[in-house]
C-alpha cells in the first residue's frame, strides 16, 4: 500500500474548497508513483514555475525538504551530468548490505 503525502499548504489546511487542493492531490498522487530522484526534479521543475518561494510551498505540498528540491534544482541545472541513468543512486549509495553490516557478537576467545 503506497502511502500519500497529505498538502500541509495553508489553501489546503482550510476548510473550504479550493480547485488547487485538488492540484495538490494529484501532485501527491503522481509522485507517490515516482522513485526518490523522480520526485526530486519533478518538485525542483514545479518549484521552478512558481517563481520565487517555490520550493518553499513544494516542501509544503509535497513534504519533501527544500533543500531535497534545491539539489533537485541543481542537478536539472546541470542536465543531470552527475546521474547514473541506469540506476536510482550513485555507486556506494543506500544502506549497507546485511553481510557487511553483521559483526560477530562474541570474537573468538584465546586459549
Amino acid at each position: 500500500m503506497t502511502i500519500i503525502h497529505q498538502c500541509e499548504c495553508d489553501i489546503c489546511q482550510q476548510s473550504e474548497s479550493h480547485p488547487e487542493q485538488v492540484q495538490h492531490q494529484q501532485m501527491n498522487l503522481f509522485m507517490s508513483r515516482l522513485d526518490e530522484q523522480q520526485r526530486r526534479w519533478y518538485a525542483a521543475l514545479e518549484a521552478q514555475k512558481m517563481g520565487h518561494g517555490g520550493a518553499t510551498l513544494m516542501a509544503k505540498i509535497t513534504g519533501l525538504s527544500v533543500e531535497t528540491i534545491r539539489r533537485g534544482r541543481y542537478e536539472l541545472e546541470n542536465d543531470l551530468a552527475d546521474r547514473p541513468v541506469d540506476r536510482v543512486r550513485q555507486t556506494g549509495g543506500g544502506r549497507k548490505t546485511v553481510e557487511k553490516k553483521r559483526q560477530p557478537l562474541n570474537p573468538p576467545s584465546r586459549k
